[in-house]
């Protein structure tokens, strides 16, 4: 009885700036080990006897880095769905059901977060199998956390009674809100409440069924989304326009709080959703003094905080409880009881139409990444790195201007259908309306530097005619 993962990785962890930006989100970072969130994931079910490929449902935004880490770690998904637009986990998870079923078969779906840590791989492994029976048998299983404290940021599932024919897994009695803390501390004493993870198994017909019953724009709008679902490369595209005319709403509300069919499986399995930096605190070693400390990071009478540098040196003196993140770009300075209301900053970021909460200062693409290191009135100037065998797309810039300069590695060149080959410390230039490309034909990263000037420096200052990646 294989199982199909399924990997919803839609989020930006907006709680974890300025670590997490929209276009690299958490859990694309290697935050807790040397893989990332995702990959972890993934990692988690890649047992080809007990599961199938595993089916990623993305932020088209981020479909190249996935792709990369996925290829990173030797797996092949069965395909990366992309999301046209973000609308919550139920309609996303009916692209993945439909997606799933598009040939007739009704396999069972494991629907877990791409950003959730799970220190207790055999418990996870061995709730699944217990939860598997029941979904076989018509259940959609969610998996119910063993409260470790009275949590507030969590909402709750209240068990019920056995089920008579499969060991280890109960019926629902209700699913809770997140509590305020006296509601909470009784929900442990009472020991029938579970942390609800928003992890889920079912047959896919069953979820489709029960989503037809209580969520019937849902199911249609992704229905005429999958009718029109064109593949790209190791992608599929379902239809923008159908997809966004599905209601915004989890799979908790539109599904499982209506569902007669529910049923949860406790388990204790060391899982955190790593939903702030407290969170990530409390999944990390620390040293005698409780400090957990990444980077270049001095810290002197100290203690019980989080000092993470992504760059800058941090210093650290007679400090207590705070979270100190450093990136190129930007600090975080906070409370550690306070993390959670860090989302107020990029709020606020956003309100004040600044760029700190979209990307870092470096940028990542298919091809490699590039990096603003200077810029002023009619000029900029980026740090450009182009991977072995890889090439931008033939393009053309109707307001700039471009001078490259090789500084590590070979470039090949075209520029209005005449190819020259560079090489260290050589250059060219490119002027306005040319229509050129960039090529790394070398065994190594090419590195060059590239001067821009003109009126308009935008990154939509571009027509693509020809791309390797299929961002015409």
């Amino acid at each position: 009885m294989k199982i199909t993962p399924v990997i919803l990785s839609g989020g930006i962890g907006s709680r974890l700036w300025p670590s997490s930006r929209a276009l690299y989100p958490k859990q694309l970072l290697t935050l807790v080990d040397d893989h990332s969130m995702l990959q972890e994931t993934v990692r988690r079910v890649a047992e080809a006897s007990r599961y199938n490929r595993p089916l990623i449902v993305a932020n088209e935004d981020h479909r190249f880095i996935i792709a990369e880490q996925l290829r990173a770690i030797a797996i092949e998904p069965d395909t990366i769905l992309l999301e046209p637009a973000g609308r919550n986990t139920a309609p996303a998870v009916t692209l993945a059901a439909l997606y799933a079923t598009r040939n007739g078969e009704d396999p069972l779906l494991l629907v877990m977060p791409s950003d959730h840590v799970i220190a207790n791989n055999a418990a996870f492994q061995k709730a699944v199998q217990t939860a598997a029976k029941a979904a076989d048998g018509g259940a959609l299983v969610t998996f119910g956390i063993t409260p470790e404290r009275p949590e507030t940021g969590y909402g709750y599932i209240e068990r019920g009674a056995p089920m008579a024919t499969h060991e280890g897994v109960f019926t629902v009695s209700r699913f809770v809100e997140k509590p305020d803390r006296k509601t909470a501390e009784g929900y442990v004493k009472n020991g029938n409440f579970a942390w609800n993870a928003g992890i889920f198994l079912f047959r896919a017909a069953a979820f489709l069924q029960e989503l037809e019953s209580h969520a019937p724009e849902i199911l249609t709008a992704c229905r005429q989304a999958m009718a029109d679902c064109p593949a790209d490369l190791t992608f599929h595209r379902p239809n923008a326009a159908a997809f966004k005319a599905s209601p915004a709403i989890s799979i908790d509300y539109a599904v499982m709080e209506k569902t007669r069919r529910a049923a949860v499986v406790p388990v204790a399995m060391g899982w955190n959703d790593v939903g702030s930096w407290r969170a990530l605190w409390d999944v990390l070693p620390k040293d005698e003094a409780q400090n957990c400390l990444h980077g270049d990071v001095i810290a002197i009478d100290s203690r019980a905080s989080l000092l993470r540098s992504e760059g800058p040196a941090i210093a650290a003196v007679g400090v207590e409880n705070l979270v100190v993140v450093a990136t190129a770009d930007a600090v975080l300075v906070a409370g550690k009881d306070q993390a959670q209301d860090v989302k107020k900053v990029v709020d606020e970021l956003a309100r004040r139409r600044r760029q700190e909460h979209i990307s870092h200062v470096v940028v990542y693409r298919p091809w490699g990444n590039y990096q603003t290191t200077d810029a002023g009135d009619r000029f900029q100037v980026k740090r450009i790195v182009v991977k072995p065998g890889e090439k931008l797309s033939l393009q053309q810039h109707m307001h700039r201007a471009e001078h490259w300069i090789v500084v590590h590695g070979t470039a090949k060149v075209t520029r209005d259908g005449e190819t020259v080959t560079l090489h260290e410390n050589e250059s060219t230039f490119i002027p306005i309306g040319t229509v050129h490309r960039l090529e790394n034909p070398g065994k190594i990263p090419l590195h060059i530097i590239e001067v821009q000037s003109g009126s308009y420096l935008g990154e939509d200052d571009i027509v693509r005619f020809d791309d390797t990646y299929g961002r015409l």
